[in-house]
């Protein structure tokens, strides 16, 4: 926690927020990232298009940002297959579950699901659990 700063953090949420606010509002959309992309891989008539404009500028951001000083994650050395394998995963993941944490997290709770509210309730428990016991095996 010795270089956390908040404010990137904030401004991220409130883009996430106020986007899929603005996606709601304008097409009755829900914008969970893991469906917006199964929806890609299995389309719907008519359904393609948004998809892969939403993913598209959720992509191309990055290249608006950048020169604000903004920079891609490291990957800890790891290589780009590793990477997109665990990427993968994680898509596998939160299809499984109905979304992932910040979809139930942000636009679940934002419209009252109650199955949202029990995920993101099992999320945070899971984290609260975790740092428990990380805390009490010393920080391994």
């Amino acid at each position: 926690m010795e270089n956390f700063i908040p404010w990137s953090a904030l401004a991220g949420g409130a883009l996430i927020g106020l986007s899929a606010a603005l996606l709601m509002l304008f097409s009755g959309k829900i914008a969970g990232i893991s469906s917006i992309i199964g929806g890609l891989l299995n389309p719907q008539k008519h359904e393609s298009s948004w998809r892969a404009a939403f993913l598209t500028g959720m992509i191309a951001s990055f290249l608006i940002v950048a020169p604000f000083g903004f920079e891609l994650p490291d990957t800890g050395g790891e290589s780009i297959i590793v990477v997109s394998l665990a990427g993968l995963l994680v898509g596998f993941g939160t299809r499984l579950g109905n979304g992932c944490t910040s979809g139930h997290g942000i636009i679940g709770l934002g419209r009252f699901s109650k199955r949202s509210i029990f995920a993101t309730i099992a999320f945070m428990g899971s984290a609260f659990m975790v740092v428990f016991i990380r805390n009490q095996l010393g920080g391994l």
